[in-house]
């Protein structure tokens, strides 16, 4: 017999027929007509090669084929309706998942807390994992689920297999010591030129915006220190005459280290975050949660907005 040749309605229509022995009662409970169920009796008794039921004076008897499949199919049955047509269900008060994300040493300090105290809330026994996997491997994690979510600034993500979230566009400011000797509340483009530079050099990131912009205004500054990521960065800028230029929420986040924040002298385009995941997750109950707690905390959230109205329109 070839499996693919039987329809599981007549299995649903077997098992009805089994427990009514009446084939015009199961017809009436399975909601089809007489006409039609008596087909299907057909279609199972060629399939099967043998009666099933016959009809007595006390209904329609099993035959012993019959009586053997009867309980195989209900549980079949049972299982599909159990495990299959269910959709699945992400009850976050009682899950126990570690979700992964990936985001930039940055986003580490200005996505994560909010997230986290939702997750606290939400969530109690769900856990956060942050990974940094290179930017050319990020699109194929989220398609084979080791990653959930990629938050931040990944101008790479753009395949069709791609789903994207504005979160918020950001700008960039500049950085000094607050004592710093050559430059008081505001930074002149002669100013700029002739500063040490600390540079943050990071493929994929957002940095290239400003990098890129530089370029093109061809404007020429001494690089004083070259960095892979930003961690560092507050602190060697306050203990030092070196400036650099660095997304808002850096500085925001350690404008009480010492530092002063300076609109740039150039306008620079802003950075525009947001969320993604791949097409294959769309519907999945957990990450799609997890989506929307993203959306509930960054979406509009913008730390320009902790400084005065005056730094926000220039860098904008």
């Amino acid at each position: 017999m070839d499996i693919r040749r039987l329809d599981l309605n007549l299995l649903v229509l077997f098992d009805q027929l089994y427990r009514e022995q009446n084939l015009s009662v199961a017809a009436r409970e399975l909601g089809v007509g007489q006409p039609s169920a008596s087909a299907s009796l057909r279609r199972l008794r060629d399939f099967f090669g043998d009666p099933l039921f016959r009809s007595t004076g006390r209904g329609m008897r099993p035959t012993p084929l019959a009586e053997a499949i009867a309980g195989p199919v209900a549980d079949v049955l049972a299982t599909i309706g159990r495990d299959i047509l269910p959709r699945p269900v992400f009850r976050p008060e009682t899950s126990e998942r570690t979700f992964t994300i990936t985001t930039s040493d940055i986003g580490v300090l200005i996505f994560v807390p909010p997230i986290l105290r939702r997750l606290r809330e939400a969530a109690p026994n769900v856990s956060l994992r942050c990974v940094s996997p290179p930017h050319h491997e990020v699109e194929d994690d989220l398609e084979r689920g080791h990653v959930d979510l990629a938050i931040g600034y990944f101008p790479d993500l753009s395949g069709p297999d791609i789903v994207t979230q504005d979160l918020f566009d950001h700008p960039f400011t500049c950085i000094a010591r607050s004592d710093h000797p050559q430059i008081g509340e505001t930074l002149s483009l002669k100013q700029f030129l002739a500063a040490d530079h600390l540079v943050v050099s990071q493929h994929g990131r957002s940095q290239e915006i400003f990098e890129r912009r530089i370029r093109e205004l061809k404007l020429e500054r001494r690089v004083l220190l070259h960095l892979p990521h930003f961690m560092s960065v507050p602190q060697l800028v306050a203990a030092s005459d070196m400036i650099a230029t660095v997304p808002l929420s850096l500085g925001v986040w350690y404008q009480d280290a010492g530092l002063k924040l300076l609109p740039p002298p150039v306008t620079i385009p802003l950075i525009e975050l947001k969320q993604h995941w791949h097409r294959r997750m769309d519907a999945e109950p957990a990450i799609a949660w997890l989506r929307g707690i993203v959306a509930q905390e960054l979406h509009g959230f913008d730390p320009a907005v902790a400084l005065p109205s005056q730094h926000a329109r220039v860098v904008g």
